[in-house]
């Protein structure tokens, strides 16, 4: 009887996946050599999205054990550079490609191309209703309807005002994220370090004060209540800024550093963590060149 029992628990736990058991979850996620990332999105359950700047492909990543899927193959003359999921499809932005693509996000299927005629179109959010994207070189947002089901409808653009004035010599805004009831979006000026708050309605921008300090080389940024995280790539490291209710003010409380990071662009929740991406930005890409995803304690 005894022996009975025995191996029936075996068997059980033979039956039990390693992460169940308390196997530990990948710290890092290897990326395939020569991928060159820079944009991280989150997908349903433990999985996480990443694209090429070399390819313009995209993979998908799992959290649990840390293996690799291709999504979108190859796509000739394009790069992708920031990334969001949103009901089961991939919003992309284009870069210097000036132009934005959503993807089917199971299939890896095209959906929409949008030619943006802009600048260089750096990032995205999708919030109640819509995407926007962000332009580092064009003093403006582009919004894209998003249906229910996720079809994308047609892109139309708004303008800023307000308080943010771009540097035609500088990389201007970059990140983009969204309070959750989708009444203000939030972007990051690279070459000056300031914060933003925009009306998604009209385009009017407010600058965060942050008490002095800046968030000089900021990129990705994550919204999560009234925490904001922001990535400083060059500077190899994530700001912490609670922010005001109205978020018109907010100050630095510490900073995320790991001696993992290799310029480390943008990031991603999943699973009580933050995930950032190497873009390892002063390296020379070439085939052989390594990259991957760190996770970090928030």
């Amino acid at each position: 009887m005894r022996r009975t029992v025995l191996f029936a628990a075996l068997a059980l736990l033979a039956a039990v996946p390693g992460s169940a058991l308390g196997q530990a979850r990948p710290s890092v996620i290897p990326l395939p050599n020569g991928w060159q990332p820079e944009g991280i999105a989150a997908g349903p359950g433990g999985v996480l999205f990443s694209g090429s700047l070399a390819t313009g492909s995209i993979l998908s990543a799992s959290t649990r054990t840390g293996a690799t899927t291709p999504v979108v193959p190859a796509q000739q003359g394009r790069v992708a550079v920031g990334l969001k999921y949103a009901r089961g499809k991939l919003f992309v932005a284009g870069g210097n490609g000036k132009a934005a693509y959503v993807y089917d996000a199971q299939t890896g299927a095209p959906v929409r191309d949008y030619a943006l005629n802009g600048g260089f179109v750096n990032d995205v959010v999708v919030s109640k209703g819509a995407a926007y994207f962000t332009d580092s070189n064009v003093a403006r947002l582009y919004v894209v309807p998003v249906g229910r089901d996720g079809t994308p409808g047609d892109v139309r653009t708004l303008p800023y005002s307000g308080d943010i004035e771009y540097d035609p010599q500088a990389f201007n805004a970059n990140g983009i994220t969204a309070t959750k009831d989708g009444r203000w979006l939030i972007v990051v000026q690279t070459g000056k370090g300031k914060l933003f708050r925009v009306d998604p309605r009209t385009g009017v921008t407010r600058e965060i004060d942050l008490g002095g300090a800046s968030v000089p080389n900021g990129d990705g940024i994550l919204l999560r209540d009234r925490t904001l995280y922001v990535v400083q790539n060059r500077l190899n490291r994530i700001a912490v800024i609670k922010l005001r209710a109205n978020l018109r003010r907010g100050r630095i409380t510490k900073t995320l550093t790991s001696p993992r990071f290799q310029v480390p662009t943008t990031i991603a929740w999943r699973a009580g963590y933050l995930w950032a991406v190497n873009a390892r930005f002063g390296t020379t890409p070439g085939p052989d060149v390594t990259y991957d995803i760190v996770r970090v304690r928030p």
